[in-house]
């Protein structure tokens, strides 16, 4: 009987192996597909607060990107800690293409001048989708200045070591560490005079309380549209639609190039089909002839730079402006 019994259930096993399994027509239901990406709105976070060219820049492209995926959009502003707020929230975010963080230069800065701020390795914690816009920046002086050139500048700080004041929107600023860099490679004795952003360093140079300033086109404009300002030269390597007049300062200090750009990220592993459907949108969006017209009327050039570029620009700013920090012996007070 033992026997007999136990060669039933083998025979039993096999059996049992070849039954349908529950969900082929049976009693348990299989969970639901997923709809396919996007369904939902999507989040662009921004480091700065709203109103500021990066903010403009951000809500720019969002609309042409909201109509390219078919959903919504929405720039959400958490400025702090020199953009870290923002770059942290992306980078931490779940990789599921619903969360956008937009990176400027500033990551690059922070990994040597602020080491204990998070992402601490942005090229690893973020994946670069592209390319937003870039602006240099405009060397202009107040009138009382007698130079009328980069080179006639040089020769003037030169003749008066440690007396011309050069004002910045704030330590490590980009402003500040493009004039750092101009100080090493022209061989000047400068007096660094630090802000809290850049209107106020633009009403002092229009003032004459501080001679020189390295400032973003849209900051530049208004004084130099009223004559408040002279400019002197750009820090691209050619002339700019806005100012074609202005020479490049790579003309007199040969290499001399000096960008603020703004790039799209997402959160690392962020899937890459989601990565090539976001950059698609962010490609047609910058190359809106229409747009871009616009913004540029507005010192803003977009450009339609794909995730190599960004990244690119991401590792050759991290060593350039780590450099002119430790040899300028650089630190926030």
């Amino acid at each position: 009987m033992q026997r007999r019994t136990l060669f039933m259930a083998a025979l039993g096993a096999p059996a049992a192996a070849i039954l349908p399994r529950p969900g082929y027509g049976q009693t348990t239901s299989q969970p639901a597909p997923q709809s396919p990406w996007p369904n939902r709105a999507i989040t662009l976070v921004e480091g700065y607060p709203p109103g500021g060219v990066t903010d403009l820049a951000s809500r720019a492209v969002a609309d042409p990107m909201s109509r390219m995926l078919s959903v919504p959009v929405v720039v959400e502003n958490r400025p702090g800690a020199a953009t870290s707020v923002a770059a942290t929230y992306g980078a931490r975010a779940r990789p599921d293409g619903y969360t956008l963080v937009m990176g400027t230069t500033t990551l690059a800065i922070n990994q040597t001048l602020q080491p204990h701020l998070t992402p601490k390795d942005p090229a690893r914690e973020l994946s670069p989708i592209g390319m937003v816009f870039r602006t240099p920046f405009i060397l202009h002086v107040h009138p009382s200045v007698p130079a009328s050139t980069t080179a006639e500048l040089i020769a003037h700080c030169k003749a008066n070591p440690g007396k011309v004041l050069f004002g910045s929107p704030g330590t490590g600023s980009v402003s500040h560490l493009c004039l750092e860099m101009f100080r090493a490679r022209a061989g000047i004795d400068i007096v660094h005079v630090p802000y809290r952003g850049g209107a106020p360093a633009a009403l002092d140079l229009r003032q004459g309380r501080i001679h020189v300033v390295f400032q973003a086109i849209q900051e530049a404009a208004t004084t130099l549209g009223d004559g408040g300002t002279r400019g002197l030269a750009v820090t691209a390597t050619s002339p700019i639609p806005n100012y074609p007049n202005l020479p490049p300062i790579a003309q007199t200090l040969e290499g001399f190039e000096v960008y603020f750009w703004q790039g799209l990220f997402a959160p690392a592993e962020t899937p890459e089909p989601i990565l090539g459907r976001v950059a698609e949108a962010l490609r047609a969006a910058t190359g809106d002839q229409a747009l871009r017209t616009r913004l540029a009327e507005q010192g803003v050039e977009l450009v339609s730079g794909d995730a190599a570029m960004l990244r690119t620009a991401l590792a050759d700013d991290t060593r350039r402006w780590g450099a002119v920090i430790r040899e300028g012996n650089i630190k926030l007070e």
